[in-house]
């Protein structure tokens, strides 16, 4: 079993950045899919961003741009960068490493 930890949520100011980390216990090498998602109040889970095992990545629409995913060189830590952040996007993110996941970690979008 894959342990995530996650870290790096918090309150910021719309406009405003913070950046997300998911440290695994072991480094994470090989064709392995991680990346993030959300999840608002009384709905479900939904895709953020993804980063495949050859290193290509994709995004949800509404971060494409604003957003950033990515992984360390020493292969234990992904990140989730996020720029010109909105009060939409004020949720619960969790990360994941196919096929485990974070605890997930609030970030709040709030003037």
């Amino acid at each position: 079993q894959l342990q995530l930890v996650e870290s790096g949520g918090g309150l910021v100011q719309p406009g405003g950045s913070l950046t997300l980390s998911c440290t695994a216990d072991r480094s994470i090498f090989g064709d392995v899919e991680m990346g993030w998602y959300r999840q608002f109040p009384g709905r479900m889970r939904e895709f953020v961003a993804k980063r495949t095992g050859d290193g290509l990545t994709d995004y949800a629409a509404v971060v494409r741009g604003r957003f950033t995913v990515s992984k360390n060189a020493a292969g234990d830590t992904v990140y989730l960068q996020m720029d010109r952040l909105k009060p939409e996007d004020t949720a619960v993110y969790y990360c994941y490493v196919k096929p485990h996941w974070g605890q997930g970690t609030q970030v709040t979008v709030s003037s």
